[in-house]
């Protein structure tokens, strides 16, 4: 690009436009004024914001750009859709007090993939990132996973059984209340699987009754071990994930999913019958019955 006088000016305040562009004081104060502060801040931010889009959409190669500077022009034409998308969101939320429909929410502007998982509240810290599903044998062996997308835990039982049922033979499964939904669970044990997942809510007599069954009482008991399983994972990476990309993601996943197992098996190796008294432990592939059972 060509360093003309008239077509550089103005952009060594960037660093200062930078500091000018900041909400958070005004919306997270608290006051008597609250409402008034925050309008005043938010006209403001809307007067730097659309001064600085308006100089970025005149923008205009004079020379013809080399490959890095055309990288750069691509990069640049994201982040100025990404200032208009937010000039749009502060102006409906703050000024006219409407309510952001959540699919059109960006939380990070660098990765538009991530999403909010939990608002962190008591005992409960914020998360953001991808929803990854998890499914384990009766052995606690990871047999399949997948990282979904924009797509809740009750969404994620029937696709989780379709990928299982294709390499084993599932009689049981189990999850935490948020895999429960009335009419999966109807399909499922028309398809023979006996499905463990208490009920999210209120529940009904007949409910009741089902989740004070001995066996669904003991299957919940045996279900600790897999939130335990999944407490590990977390040992093994996936309490954060430092790639930039979609595609990182899904390999960091796949990632500690390998690092797993075979921890897992190394852990089990050393409980050998003949050490035992003739005893098998659970888990052990000495007793290994595969795909009778998925979590």
């Amino acid at each position: 690009m060509d360093g003309n006088q008239a077509y550089c000016r103005g952009w060594r305040r960037a660093g200062h436009w930078r500091r000018m562009l900041k909400l958070g004081r005004a919306v997270a104060g608290k006051g008597k004024n609250r409402r008034t502060h925050i309008v005043e801040e938010a006209v403001e931010y809307l007067r730097i914001a659309r001064a600085m889009a308006d100089r970025l959409d005149r923008i205009t190669a004079i020379n013809p750009l080399d490959i890095s500077e055309n990288g750069l022009v691509v990069q640049l034409k994201y982040y100025l859709e990404m200032l208009h998308k937010h000039i749009d969101l502060v102006d409906r939320r703050l000024l006219k007090e409407g309510k952001i429909p959540h699919e059109e929410k960006t939380f990070p502007v660098f990765e538009p993939w991530v999403e909010w998982i939990s608002k962190g509240k008591v005992h409960k810290p914020v998360e953001f990132g991808k929803r990854t599903c998890i499914v384990t044998g009766q052995w606690h062996f990871i047999v399949d996973y997948w990282v979904a997308g924009h797509q809740q835990d009750n969404l994620l039982l029937l696709p989780a059984m379709d990928r299982s049922r294709q390499r084993f033979v599932i009689a049981r499964c189990s999850g935490g209340k948020g895999f429960f939904s009335k009419i999966d669970t109807q399909v499922m044990e028309m398809h023979g699987i006996k499905t463990i997942i208490p009920k999210k809510g209120k529940c009904s007599q007949i409910e009741l009754q089902r989740e004070n069954d001995p066996e669904f009482i003991q299957a919940r008991r045996s279900h600790s071990a897999v939130e335990s399983n999944i407490n590990e994972l977390e040992h093994r990476g996936l309490d954060r994930c430092p790639d930039k990309v979609i595609k990182g993601m899904h390999h960091y996943v796949g990632l500690a999913v390998i690092a797993y197992n075979p921890s897992y098996r190394t852990n089990i190796a050393g409980n050998r019958p003949e050490e035992n008294g003739g005893y098998s432990p659970p888990g052990s592939l000495t007793n290994r019955q595969p795909g009778s059972e998925s979590r």
